[in-house]
C-alpha cells in the first residue's frame, strides 16, 4: 500500500502533459530555437529572487544611509553654506582678432593675461603704425569688481573702424563661491567666441621704413610732421600710410602713464592727428598737372604753346591806379609750353592759364574748382579709417564767407591756380587724384582691407581725353629728367613725379614740403604722396629726398614693386 502511494506520487512529479508531447511532436528538425520552439518552459528559481532581492535591499539601504547624512548629520552645515555660497555669473573674454600685414606680418595682436578674470593685452607693431591701427580701450570693472564696460572698444585706427570684427562675442559662466571668496563650483554657460582675424594691403616693411624717413627728416631740419602714403592705382590697395608725430598705442589702451598721455594731450604738433587723412594742407604747386588737364580739355591751350616766364607778371593795382600788383614766379623760366611748364614748376604759367593774362585766356575760378573737385579735391575719399576730413578749394563764396566786404578778384584766381590763397587739401585726398593721373583718368577710392569683398570698389570714369594725360605724364617724367624733382632719377625705375612748395603764415617764412607721382613710369603701377609739414623755407632737405630714401630701400627690400 505505501508502495503504491510512493510510486502514484513519483508519477505524478514526472507526468508529462498530453499538449506538451503533442507540442513537440510537431517541433520538426529545423525548430526555430528564437521562438522557443523544441524548448520547455521553465520558471524561474528561488535562488535568482533571493539574489534580486537582496540586491535592492543593499542599494535600498545605502541611498537612505547617505540622505539621513546629508538631511540629519550634516543638514544644518549644508543649510548654512547655502545661505552663505553665491551663484556668480562671470565674463569669459573673447580673444581679439588679429591684425596682419599683406604678408602675414602681425601688426596687432594679443598677450594671454593672468588670473581667472583677466583678458589678453593688445600689442601693436611699431614704430610707424599708431594712426593706422589705433588703440582700444580695455574692459573696465568699478570698486565692487563689477565690470562697467564688458568689451574691449577700438577708439582709433583699424580698431576702430572694425571694432565689430575684432572683438568677437564674450561668453560666461557660473561660479559657485562661499562667503571666503572659495571657490566650489564653476559651469561654462555660453563659450566664448574669438574675433575676427583682419589681413590689411599694407606691406609692413615699407611702412617702417618710411616712417623712420619721415621721423629722421623732420627732427634734423625743423619740420612739425609728416606724412607718406603708397596706394595701387588700379585696386585702391594702400601699401603705406604713415603719420609722424604718433602715439603709443599700447599706453593709451593700458591708460595708466598718465604723464605720457598727459604730454601727448600738450604737444603743439598734434599728436594724435593722422595727417595722413585729417591733416589739411596748402598744396602749393603739386595742384597744377590738374589744371593742366582741365586747360587742355576746355581748349584754353594746346600742349606745344610756349608762355614766356621773366620771373613775374603784373596787372593794374585796383586802388593805385599809378601803381600794380606782381605775382611773382620763383624763378625766370624763359619760354616754356605746358611740358616743360610742369617740369620746372612754372607759376608764370598756370597763373596765365589759370586767370588769364594778356591775349591769352585763363579757366577762371569756375573752371578751375571744375577740375579740382573731378578729381576727387575737396572731398573725402571714403577711405575706411574714421576721422577723415575734406579739402577747401577757395571760390568767390568761400572769401565772402571768410573775408566778408572783400570781393574775389583775379589775383585771388592766380593764387588758387599754383594752390595757394585758402586751397587746403589731405594727402589722402592727393594720393587718389595722382592716381587718376597715372592711371587715364578714373578715380578709385583707397581702402586697407585685402580682398574685402564687403566693400566694393567704386570707380568713377572722368571721361577724358588720354592724349592729354600723355601731355601731363611727359611732364612729370621731364621733372624727374631734369626739373624740380630730379631727386628721383634713380637707375632701377622710371618714376614721374611733380614737387610742390607751399608757403605759410604772413612772413612765409616756413613751408610744407610735396612730391607726388607714380612708378613705373612706362606702365603705372603705384602712386605716392610725401608730405613736410611746416619746416624752413631755407631748408635743403625736403619731401623728394625722403622718397629718393624710400626707393633706395624699395629696390633692395622689396623689388617687386617696380616689375
Amino acid at each position: 500500500m505505501i508502495y503504491r502511494k510512493f510510486r502514484k506520487n513519483k508519477m505524478k512529479d514526472t507526468l508529462v502533459e498530453p499538449d506538451e508531447i503533442f507540442l513537440d511532436s510537431k517541433n520538426i528538425e529545423n525548430f526555430d530555437r528564437q521562438q522557443f520552439e523544441g524548448r520547455i518552459e521553465k520558471t524561474i528559481s528561488k535562488k535568482t529572487i533571493l539574489f534580486l532581492g537582496i540586491f535592492f535591499l543593499i542599494i535600498t539601504i545605502a541611498f537612505s544611509a547617505r540622505l539621513g547624512y546629508l538631511q540629519i548629520q550634516k543638514g544644518e552645515a549644508y543649510y548654512t553654506r547655502s545661505e552663505n555660497n553665491i551663484l556668480e555669473k562671470t565674463i569669459l573674454f573673447a580673444e581679439r582678432g588679429i591684425v596682419y600685414d599683406r604678408n602675414k606680418v602681425e601688426m596687432a595682436w594679443n598677450k594671454k593675461g593672468e588670473g581667472e578674470k583677466s583678458f589678453g593685452m593688445r600689442l601693436y607693431l611699431s614704430p610707424g603704425f599708431s594712426h593706422i591701427l589705433g588703440y582700444v580701450s580695455y574692459p573696465a570693472q568699478d570698486k565692487k569688481g563689477n565690470y562697467w564696460q564688458g568689451e574691449f572698444k577700438g577708439l582709433d585706427g583699424l580698431e576702430k573702424q572694425y571694432n565689430d570684427k575684432l572683438k568677437g562675442i564674450n561668453g560666461s559662466k557660473i561660479i559657485e563661491t562661499d562667503s571666503l571668496g572659495k571657490i566650489h563650483s564653476e559651469n561654462i554657460v555660453n563659450a566664448p567666441q574669438r574675433g575676427e582675424d583682419i589681413m590689411t594691403t599694407i606691406d609692413s616693411k615699407i611702412q617702417k621704413e618710411l616712417f623712420n624717413l619721415i621721423k629722421n627728416a623732420a627732427q634734423s631740419n625743423s619740420f612739425t610732421g609728416g606724412a607718406g602714403i603708397i596706394m595701387d592705382i588700379k585696386n585702391g590697395e594702400v601699401l603705406t600710410a604713415t603719420s609722424y608725430p604718433e602715439y603709443n598705442g599700447e599706453i593709451l589702451s593700458l591708460g595708466k602713464d598718465t604723464k605720457t598721455i598727459k604730454s601727448y594731450l600738450t604737444d603743439k604738433r598734434k599728436i594724435f592727428m593722422d595727417r595722413t587723412i585729417s591733416g589739411l594742407y596748402t598744396p602749393g604747386s603739386i595742384i597744377k598737372p590738374f589744371f593742366a588737364i582741365g586747360a587742355l580739355t576746355e581748349n584754353i591751350i594746346n600742349a606745344t604753346k610756349q608762355i614766356l616766364s621773366t620771373g613775374s607778371i603784373s596787372i593794374q593795382n585796383p586802388y593805385f591806379k599809378d601803381q600794380k600788383t606782381i605775382f611773382k614766379d620763383w624763378k625766370a623760366h624763359g619760354w616754356t609750353n605746358m611740358a616743360q611748364a610742369l617740369a620746372v614748376s612754372s607759376d608764370v604759367y598756370f597763373y596765365t592759364i589759370g586767370g588769364g593774362y594778356g591775349d591769352q585766356r585763363g579757366l577762371g575760378i569756375i573752371n578751375l574748382e571744375k577740375y579740382a573737385k573731378l578729381f576727387g579735391i575737396g572731398e573725402k575719399t571714403g577711405i575706411d579709417l574714421p576721422d577723415e576730413k575734406d579739402g577747401t578749394i577757395p571760390n568767390p563764396e568761400w572769401k565772402i564767407k571768410n573775408f566778408k566786404g572783400d570781393p574775389w578778384r583775379i589775383g585771388d584766381t592766380y593764387h588758387t591756380a599754383i594752390g595757394q590763397y585758402g586751397f587746403q587739401v589731405t594727402p589722402m585726398e592727393v594720393t587718389r587724384a595722382i592716381s587718376a593721373i597715372a592711371n587715364n583718368g578714373t578715380l578709385i577710392t583707397p581702402h586697407l582691407i585685402l580682398g574685402d569683398k564687403e566693400k566694393e570698389q567704386k570707380l568713377i570714369i572722368l571721361n577724358l581725353k588720354k592724349e592729354n594725360f600723355d601731355v601731363v605724364h611727359e611732364g612729370m617724367r621731364q621733372a624727374v629728367s631734369y626739373g624740380t624733382a630730379v631727386a628721383l632719377n634713380v637707375p632701377y625705375v622710371k618714376v614721374a613725379a611733380k614737387t610742390g612748395t607751399a608757403q605759410l603764415g604772413l612772413a612765409k617764412n616756413r613751408v610744407n614740403s610735396w612730391v607726388i607721382g607714380f612708378f613705373p613710369y612706362d606702365n603705372p603701377r603705384y602712386a605716392f604722396t610725401i608730405l613736410m609739414e611746416s619746416g624752413p623755407s631755407s631748408g635743403v632737405v625736403g619731401a623728394s629726398s625722403i622718397m629718393r630714401g624710400l626707393l633706395d630701400y624699395m629696390s633692395i627690400s622689396t623689388p617687386e614693386y617696380f616689375k
